[in-house]
């Protein structure tokens, strides 16, 4: 997997890249600078430039906003190389993932509820949640709770990981072509336990991004994985992913993330000013090109 990344960072005439917006709201000035930078990146490459949209929360994802993402994507100049891949529409292919793993005993159940989880973030230190770590629970009250139809999680365990991949465990390596949140840059060595036992799937909201993510771009041929460096971690446990499922380690390039006027990362929770205002307003492609800073 070693070589698979270097690979990806000596021949560029490989490049492949991509945008992943969630459809639960307006595209803000910070999906642009993603989206511009991964465009902009693979044209630079003469590479490929490819939309996924990650539409697996069906509670908050909505058509309209799939419509106006497309839209906005347009606008702003972008073209990608083929029709948009929905994540709603892969679940065969997530299903194959977690049971492949599953069969090899990586996971385990976890029936921690999400308001156990969010009472956990509440009381962890600094407001920072700690990594979980548990561990499948005795047989006859696993039983118990599934015949009391007891929603769970299927956990990845990262013992059972150590113990399969042995020493290459911790020879694990990723290659950030950006720089993270610290200022990570170049070969890192990838470090799971910082994430804990993360949760693949769930029954409340299926599929985790984590699982998703990482068969897609490996699906899709992505060389290159360009987004916020406030999703540097993530590389840790997607690399022993792709580990373990044999699926090639694309290069990371973090960029930096566009704040808002008192300092805050944008979000469309916190209603931060959407593209579609500032096209109303008068603003065009190249208004905004020149505010995020692209020229």
């Amino acid at each position: 997997m070693l070589d698979q990344a270097k690979a990806n960072v000596q021949r560029p005439e490989r490049f492949v890249t991509r945008f992943a917006p969630s459809p639960t709201g307006l595209l803000h000035l910070g999906n642009a600078f993603s989206a511009l930078t991964a465009f902009d990146a693979a044209c630079a490459a003469k590479g490929r430039f490819l939309l996924r949209i990650e539409d697996l929360d069906a509670s908050r994802c909505r058509p309209d906003y799939e419509a106006a993402i497309q839209k906005d994507l347009t606008w702003l100049g972008l073209a990608w190389d083929e029709a948009p891949l929905r994540q709603s529409q892969r679940s065969a292919a997530y299903t194959e993932a977690l049971q492949s793993l599953q069969s090899r005993g990586l996971l385990y159940r976890c029936f921690k509820t999400r308001k156990d989880m969010a009472a956990a973030m509440t009381n962890a230190p600094h407001g920072f949640p700690a990594p979980f770590w548990g561990g499948p629970i005795p047989p006859a009250l696993e039983s118990e709770l599934l015949s009391q139809g007891a929603p769970f999680a299927w956990r990845l365990s990262l013992e059972r990981c150590r113990a399969l991949l042995g020493p290459a465990f911790g020879e694990l390596r990723f290659f950030e072509a950006g720089q993270g949140p610290n200022g990570e840059t170049g070969w890192i060595a990838a470090q799971p336990e910082s994430q804990g036992d993360i949760a693949l799937a769930r029954k409340d909201i299926g599929f985790s991004y984590h699982l998703a993510a990482c068969l897609d771009d490996a699906q899709s041929g992505v060389t290159h994985v360009i987004r916020g460096c406030d999703l540097h971690a993530a590389a840790h446990v997607h690399r022993l992913l792709q580990a373990l499922m044999g699926w090639p380690a694309p290069v990371y390039v973090s960029h930096r993330l566009i704040l808002g006027p008192e300092g805050q990362r944008l979000a469309k929770r916190d209603k931060a000013e959407t593209l579609q205002h500032l096209r109303q307003t008068g603003l065009t492609p190249n208004d905004i090109r020149a505010r995020l800073g692209l020229g």
